[in-house]
């Protein structure tokens, strides 16, 4: 399944730029970054759902947003790419 995850964190304060750095890593550790503060996260719902937990925890409502927007399985027929930042398959090779 095939999940994108944006966040907007304020970063007027050194906490903010704290808990920036911290949703950012937490993102990269399940999936691609597409965008600046956009993920692709290609996985199974009970992995999505440990990352919503982990990022939820990370963020603060107050001054901080989140969004999860669930593509599913068919997802390559729900996106189009154009311009600049090739994009990739998460389920190609994978090279270590």
């Amino acid at each position: 399944m095939m999940v994108l995850v944006s966040y907007d964190v304020s970063t007027t304060d050194a906490k903010g730029k704290s808990r920036l750095r911290k949703v950012a890593k937490a993102c990269v550790n399940y999936g691609q970054r597409v965008q600046n503060s956009v993920f692709e996260i290609d996985t199974d719902y009970g992995t999505v759902l440990k990352v919503k937990s982990i990022l939820v925890k990370l963020i603060d409502k107050e001054k901080d947003s989140l969004r999860f927007y669930y593509l599913g399985n068919n997802w390559e027929r729900r996106v189009e790419h154009y311009g600049a930042k090739e994009t990739y398959n998460p389920e190609g090779v994978i090279i270590i």
